[in-house]
Parts: C-alpha cells; sequence; structure tokens
C-alpha cells in the first residue's frame, strides 16, 4: 500500500511538470523546422528557401509563429491545435503520396509531432506556462 501511495503522490507531482517539459522541447525543436524554411537557419532547406506567400512559406510562418507560442505556453490550446492539423496536412499533401509507410516516406516526424501537439491540445500547457497565470 506504502509503495502505491508514494507512485501515485510522485505521479501527481511529476505528470503536469513532465507535460511542461514536453511541450518546451517539442516546441524548440518544432521552430527550427519553420525557422529553417523562413531564415536558413540553422542550415538551410535543400530546396532553398520558400517564396513568400507560398504554401511552404505560410507553414514556415505557421511553424515559427505556432512554435514560439507553444514553447512559451501562451494560447497553448488554440496554437497546439493549428500545429496539429498542420502536420497532418503536411503529412497528407508531402509524404503520404511517396509511400503508404512512414518510415519509407519520411512522414515519421509529421506524425509524431501531429499526435504530441494533438496531445497538448486537450491536455494544456502544464504549470510553467503563460497561460497558466490567467
Amino acid at each position: 500500500m506504502l509503495m502505491q501511495t508514494t507512485t501515485s503522490t510522485f505521479a501527481l507531482t511529476w505528470a503536469p511538470r513532465m507535460l511542461s517539459v514536453l511541450r518546451i522541447v517539442v516546441a524548440l525543436l518544432f521552430i527550427e523546422h519553420g525557422t529553417q524554411k523562413l531564415f536558413g537557419f540553422p542550415v538551410p532547406p535543400a530546396s532553398g528557401l520558400p517564396a513568400m506567400m507560398t504554401l511552404s512559406w505560410t507553414a514556415a510562418v505557421i511553424e515559427t509563429v505556432g512554435g514560439v507560442l507553444v514553447l512559451i505556453g501562451l494560447f497553448t490550446r488554440a496554437a497546439a491545435l493549428i500545429l496539429s492539423g498542420e502536420m497532418a496536412v503536411a503529412y497528407w499533401m508531402a509524404h503520404a503520396p511517396r509511400s503508404p509507410f512512414p518510415i519509407a516516406n519520411g512522414g515519421d516526424a509529421a506524425i509524431l509531432y501531429c499526435f504530441v501537439f494533438l496531445f497538448i491540445a486537450a491536455a494544456g500547457a502544464g504549470p510553467w506556462a503563460i497561460d497558466r497565470g490567467r
């Protein structure tokens, strides 16, 4: 019984904090996708920077702005839902036509981002977020 209580206390204490850690780490990684396409940072994309107002440029803006919102935990649920949808669209438009298998079509990251952002949209930002103070 003591073990169950200790485990429950640990989970109740750390699960919300780890949600914030997951949100922050995923957002930092995701922002790189947007800044790569917008600014060529940290490395330029192989296909070059997209022209303004194209679909790729719009995706880069969504990734950068949405990633920053998720990172700081502001409008987290809405931003994460939009990012989840963007990744679903990216998968079906860019990856799925290449192959039905994510490992073969290079879409495994898009799928993971899609479902992690969907989870964050449902679960919220966690305790370490600007949203928490409102």
